[in-house]
């Protein structure tokens, strides 16, 4: 039995019945792990030992017959959670000695269930990137072909599920982070409903678009993580006062008579054939399905970008000002007075994206230019999240493309900031406007994978991961996985 090939399901089942303990499994990614993470950089951090006591536990818990729900099955955790006691860089070296004295609550609730934590996973500086090539720990490779990239910023997740490395990663989206990467990995990338997921321990990019989620190789794995890490957070003051909802009741429930919603502004738009072919041949199976195919309009939708460009920054400017080289963090050596230490600090801890992003937020906050760009980029954002509610009065999901085509070869954007951000052309919409966006496998071009996303009206994960997983109960495109 190949373990790195079973699913959470068959997991959970394979734990149950003894026909594995959690600590062969643990030790088998580890080996898999040391094996081939040499080439592919998705890891910061790997905590063998750590994992291997949580194992034990959780082998213990089976044997005592008081198993939590999903104990013993390992998961990696992107590198922007903080874990107590152990490294938490965001792939910075502004973080890179950083061992946070608390943990994200994502980290918590995970742990209660009895998740066996591998390592911290690879990630662009602070999240800021479409490639995974900014971060202080070098780059990612995509595992279908190491000349290429991975996606951002939450590349170091994808490629180390893509690779077989961990069955399921924990990763954020601030304008298409977990959904980007899983397209271009082949994978499952799911954002939920800004809120849904507790934000605490999450180190802040952009705060009013940052949301954790999951990357996995089926929707029905991704269920069973994103339910377990939802809820209500007191200690964050954007979650939602709500309780998690239940994922996987109707996982297999007919998507007959529903509607999908084709925006017009996204298909009108030039993108390759193989692109629209994929496209084409997934909105056939779901008209075999039953699904219903809408036209839909969202006409504001192409501000989504330069408005994500302006309060995305913005917003980070804010955030980033706190490492300073006085409280946590790098720190300069021998600074000569405290603003040679700001400075120094700063320019020597950061990295080349987050410094332009910074510079963009800063000018774009600062007195005359706030009114004329900041507050304006919030009204468009009114904008385009009013067109989607428009839309949903038809429509069940909205289906387009993940990105505009397979995965790029490494150093290729590097160069070109615009081109680099035009990744994010489909995904940025659902982030300015809170709503869940997942995305799945739909086709391969030159041996790379493709992926297609499906944006739910707020709070419908549920119905999202319904559509996916009706989608991938008749294809075999999730099934897809690299040679490694």
């Amino acid at each position: 039995m190949e373990l790195n090939k079973l699913s959470l399901s068959e997991i959970k089942i394979g734990l149950e019945k003894g026909d594995f303990t959690s600590t062969e499994l643990t030790s088998h990614y580890l080996e898999r792990i040391d094996k081939h993470d040499e080439q592919l950089n998705s890891f910061i951090s790997v905590t063998s030992d750590h994992a291997l006591e949580q194992a034990k536990a959780a082998d213990q818990r089976y044997k005592n017959e008081d198993a939590l729900p999903l104990d013993g099955i390992p998961i990696a955790h992107k590198d922007i959670f903080c874990t107590k006691g152990i490294l938490t860089t965001c792939g910075s070296r502004m973080l890179s000695n950083f061992e946070s004295p608390y943990s994200a609550t994502v980290y918590e609730k995970l742990d209660k269930q009895g998740m066996v934590m591998l390592g911290k996973t690879n990630m662009d500086e602070f999240a800021m990137g479409s490639s995974n090539e900014t971060s202080f720990f070098g780059k990612v490779k995509n595992p279908w072909n190491q000349d290429y990239v991975p996606g951002g910023s939450s590349g170091g997740s994808a490629a180390c599920v893509s690779a077989e490395l961990a069955p399921v990663a924990t990763a954020t989206d601030t304008g298409g982070s977990i959904r980007q990467p899983a397209s271009l990995c082949g994978l499952t990338g799911i954002k939920p409903t800004y809120g849904r997921v507790s934000r605490y321990g999450m180190i802040a990019f952009a705060s009013s678009l940052d949301q954790g989620g999951v990357i996995a190789r089926s929707a029905e794995d991704a269920a069973l993580v994103l339910e377990a890490m939802s809820g209500h957070d007191p200690k964050d003051s954007t979650s939602l006062n709500l309780d998690a909802p239940d994922l996987t009741a109707n996982l297999n429930d007919s998507i007959k008579g529903m509607k999908i919603g084709l925006p017009k502004e996204f298909f009108d738009r030039e993108i390759p054939s193989f692109v629209e072919n994929s496209i084409e041949e997934a909105i056939a199976v779901y008209k075999d399905l039953g699904a219903e195919i809408v036209e839909v309009s969202l006409k504001n939708i192409n501000l989504s970008l330069p408005v994500y460009y302006i309060i995305a920054p913005a917003e980070c400017s804010a955030n980033l000002s706190r490492y300073d080289g006085v409280r946590y963090g790098y720190r300069c050596e021998d600074p000569e007075n405290i603003e040679d230490l700001f400075m120094r600090t700063r320019e020597e801890g950061f990295g080349a994206e987050v410094k332009r992003r910074i510079l963009i937020g800063t000018y774009a906050l600062s007195a005359g230019y706030y009114d004329a760009y900041y507050l304006k980029a919030q009204k468009c954002r009114q904008l385009v999240a009013n067109d989607f509610n428009e839309a949903f009065k038809n429509v069940d999901v909205i289906l387009s493309p993940t990105t505009p085509g397979t995965s790029f070869k490494a150093g290729e954007k590097t160069n070109d900031p615009i081109e680099m951000y035009l990744q994010d052309i489909f995904t940025i919409p659902a982030n300015l406007a809170g709503l869940p966006g997942l995305s799945i496998p739909c086709g391969e071009h030159n041996g790379l994978p493709l992926g297609m996303q499906l944006v739910g009206n707020s709070l419908e994960e549920a119905k999202l991961l319904q559509f996916a997983h009706s989608f991938q109960s008749n294809t075999n495109w999730h099934k897809k996985m690299p040679n490694i």
